[in-house]
């Protein structure tokens, strides 16, 4: 009987030199020339390519798809016991009538809905489900007009993030004959309900200009309403919450400008002030004057002004809500006589409400040790009504709506469980790990009471650290198949996101990144230290720039790691920032460096990147997640990762690589397709664990 073996990529000479150095790349070839071209119809992947990622797909399932195919189903099914499957969020009205989305039981997708304000019948104005067929569907939002008889909807079919956007009548339930193709996932209504505003994608997958579509009239017909000249920049287009005006965003990570329309009027948008670099900002309207939320000035945890709308410029920027460091403001939403932030403080969410006319604030907040918060927007800006989210990881998440007027809270939904939940089997800690630089790194940890802290217990470390991004401590339904079978699950809040204002932010990107990595050990060697878990038994998991932290920790520290789930990797770091055709290696600059420019960066990069930094050593065992039409993370970087290892590593611990080739960057798109994602996860970490 033969001894079944991973798939070999073979290795062809290709090379790349910059800054005089040059670097040889064997697995180059795995980058489809045609990549653009892929990302619309995978049928055109080149043969060859394709049959190395279906040789990994079966070598996937052969060896861990199909022996743990019983643990996996048993995980699904705990999981999807745990939803409500026939569910509704909370309406939300909007003059006459009051919109929500519904699902029904055994639906993989939502149903758009709506009814009178006050209730009764229920009209279903878009059901997903019998738009999706049997393929891909990635629902891009449905915006309704302003005369409430239509809706924008939005529709990715193969995952590649193109979407088509529909126009549909909400009486007859029948699209208009016209469709907005290629495009970005929304649409911003005019006042008058005859046209809408939409982002176009350049030939390499980059939102770069605004039209305005008229109804009636053909797609290349649609005037040009704003178009980006720097390729670093993507746009976005909004509106006020006072339907003033339509809001053009030109951004990357670090720097934002805004430009305005009149929703009524139109006209050509204006400026309201240049980009600065490093300068961001967003805008809000009420009565003539503007309310906006801006690092300006040093404002490193943000502040926000107020500027006339006459003549809106930095230079008539006047603070009402100052700038206080350590406390981060989050987001803003303004109403007609309140003003209501989101805000972290001392890694805390909380938000606070002022009346604009008394200025008076009230703070609202809770006691648990971590927690999640956030506002949910509602369509009206005459209210004096607020929406706003709250769990944590051991309470199931709750919607209340409170009256400013009043003080008065409501609990408008509260999620259930269907298979029980009791939140007094578990306990939540925040805890904080020593960095190396002595930065104190916040971990979250959820586990079942009676834990023993000896060191015998299994982890699940989670971690992200980029962009800002902070990375809630919310309750879910899928960590309890883990926490249940003994694991603890534990989220390191580390330097890259925002978990601790922007600082936190700026000292793990670009010439700090590193700190990143090492405040995700920081936090594993802790769990050690304080005996949660023990080298050797924690299992690390990120997903896209998270999967980058993945292969770095990887590539760092092995010994700690009991296994690596790397969901859709960022790893080919320095070659896809020297790849200026990418559709997001321009706007990434300000985050990682530009190679290409320097050579500071590239060696920089070059220093930490996971595919160019694997050594011939024992790694532990490894699952890659790949999607074929990504436009985030391409699908070649997971595969010249592994092919990369396989060739590489001196163990015969498991690798495997398994590529969705009919999906992109989230993987699949129905809501219970995606736990099946997650039960091959899952049952990855309890076999690295000894618990299958």
């Amino acid at each position: 009987m033969t001894t079944p073996t991973p798939p070999v990529a073979s290795k062809r000479q290709h090379s790349d030199t910059r800054h005089g150095i040059t670097r040889d790349d064997s697995y180059h070839w795995l980058r489809a020339d045609n990549w653009r071209e892929v990302m619309a119809d995978p049928s055109v992947l080149p043969q060859d390519i394709r049959d190395y990622l279906e040789a990994e797909n079966g070598w996937y399932e052969s060896q861990f798809g199909e022996p743990t195919k019983a643990l996996q189903e048993a995980i699904y099914k705990e999981i999807r016991g745990r939803i409500k499957e026939d569910d509704s969020s909370v309406p939300a009205p909007d003059g006459p009538f009051a919109y929500y989305t519904r699902t029904r039981e055994g639906d993989q997708y939502a149903l758009i809905c709506r009814t009178a304000r006050d209730g009764g019948a229920e009209a279903v104005l878009l059901d997903c489900n019998a738009e999706a067929g049997e393929g891909y569907f990635g629902f891009g939002g449905a915006e309704h007009s302003p005369c409430h008889t239509m809706i924008a909807w939005a529709a990715d079919r193969n995952g590649s993030e193109y979407y088509t956007i529909h126009i549909r009548d909400t009486e007859t339930g029948n699209d208009r004959e016209e469709r907005i193709e290629k495009a970005g996932s929304g649409a911003t209504w005019m006042n008058d309900s005859k046209s809408f505003f939409y982002v176009e994608l350049d030939e390499n997958h980059r939102p770069f200009r605004v039209r305005r579509h008229v109804l009636g009239t053909a797609q290349a017909e649609d005037e040009i309403v704003y178009e980006e000249q720097d390729p670093g920049f993507f746009v976005g287009v909004g509106q006020t919450q006072s339907r003033r005006f339509i809001t053009i965003s030109a951004h990357d990570h670090q720097t934002s400008e805004v430009w305005l329309i009149d929703a009524d009027k139109g006209g050509a948008p204006v400026c309201i002030e240049p980009r600065h670099e490093n300068t961001e900002y967003s805008v809000e309207e009420r009565n003539g004057t503007l309310y906006i939320l801006t690092n300006d000035n040093e404002a490193e945890d943000f502040k926000i002004v107020t500027a006339p709308l006459s003549d809106p410029g930095e230079k008539n920027w006047v603070d009402l809500v100052p700038h206080e460091s350590g406390t981060l403001i989050l987001d803003i939403e303004l109403l007609a006589g309140h003003l209501i932030r989101l805000e972290r403080k001392d890694g805390l969410p909380r938000i606070v409400v002022r009346d604009l006319d008394t200025h008076k604030e009230e703070t609202i907040a809770f006691p648990e040790e971590a927690y999640s918060l956030g506002l949910v927007g509602g369509y009206e800006f005459e209210t004096t009504t607020i929406r706003f989210s709250y769990s944590s990881p051991t309470t199931p998440a709750q919607v209340f709506d409170m009256d400013l007027a009043t003080g008065t809270r409501v609990l408008r939904k509260q999620q259930q469980v269907p298979s029980g939940h009791d939140p007094a089997l578990y306990e939540t800690r925040r805890l904080f790990a020593k960095a190396a630089d002595g930065e104190e790194v916040p971990v979250t940890l959820l586990y079942r009471k009676g834990l023993k802290r000896d060191g015998s217990t299994p982890a699940l470390l989670y971690g992200y650290g980029s962009y800002g991004h902070a990375i809630p401590a919310g309750f879910s339904v899928s960590n309890l198949s883990l926490v249940d079978r003994g694991f603890v699950y534990a989220i390191a809040h580390i330097r890259g996101g925002m978990d601790k204002g922007y600082r936190w932010y700026k000292h793990g990107r670009a010439e700090h990144k590193t700190n990143t990595f090492t405040d995700f050990i920081a936090a594993a060697e802790m769990l050690v230290a304080e005996g949660y878990s023990s080298k050797g038994r924690i299992v690390a998991e990120g997903g896209s720039a998270g999967g980058m932290l993945m292969g770095a920790v990887a590539n760092m520290r092995p010994d700690l790691w009991g296994g690596v789930m790397a969901i859709v990797p960022f790893v080919d770091v320095l070659n896809t920032m020297l790849d200026d055709t990418l559709p997001l290696t321009p706007p990434e600059w300000p985050e990682w460096g530009n190679p290409i420019e320097s050579e500071e960066a590239y060696k920089r990069i070059a220093s930490y990147s996971p595919y160019d930094n694997i050594e011939a050593k024992d790694y532990p065992p490894i699952l890659a997640l790949a999607g074929l039409t990504d436009p985030r993370v391409t699908y070649w970087e997971p595969a010249k990762w592994v092919a990369r290892l396989r060739a590489t590593k001196t163990d015969s611990r498991p690798l495997y690589l398994r590529t969705n080739m009919g999906a992109g960057h989230g993987g699949a798109s129905g809501r219970f397709e995606r736990i099946k994602e997650t039960a091959i996860t899952y049952a990855f970490a309890l076999k690295c664990a000894g618990l299958a």
